[in-house]
């Protein structure tokens, strides 16, 4: 979760199963040492933001029914912006800042209906109360 100015950089791309154009927080499974290291590859991949500081808001399951993935959740802070280093298969993503509060009403509006990215906002707010 890059956070900047109180709201944070979140990109949109196109998700062929759900056949339509979608928000969320950067992620994905970027090879790396740790899952630190992930999570900063993943930011410069898709954002190309550096982040001075990781904190780790914590792991969940992702479909704790159906498998066993899970996420690590961490925010950045303390960005750097820099070019994005975008797969192929991410060449039409786009990237934007919002405020927190225009996240939530993106989130109730259905433009950001990635249960990661609105579970990670809640894991979010109540660490941040």
């Amino acid at each position: 979760m890059p956070e900047e100015d109180d709201g944070f950089h979140i990109v949109e791309e196109y998700r062929y199963p759900i056949g339509r154009r979608s928000w969320s927080f950067p992620q994905g499974g970027a090879e790396a040492d740790n899952h630190e290291d992930e999570a900063r590859r993943e930011l410069v991949e898709e954002t190309g933001l550096r982040a001075e500081r990781l904190r780790y808001l914590g792991h969940m399951d992702s479909a704790h029914g159906m498998t066993d993935q899970g996420l690590h959740v961490y925010v950045a802070t303390g960005l750097t912006k820099g070019e994005p280093q975008r797969e192929h298969t991410e060449q039409d993503m786009r990237q934007r800042w919002v405020h927190h509060t225009e996240f939530e009403q993106m989130i109730l509006d259905g433009a950001v209906s990635d249960s990661s990215s609105v579970a990670a906002y809640l894991l979010w707010r109540l660490r941040r109360a």
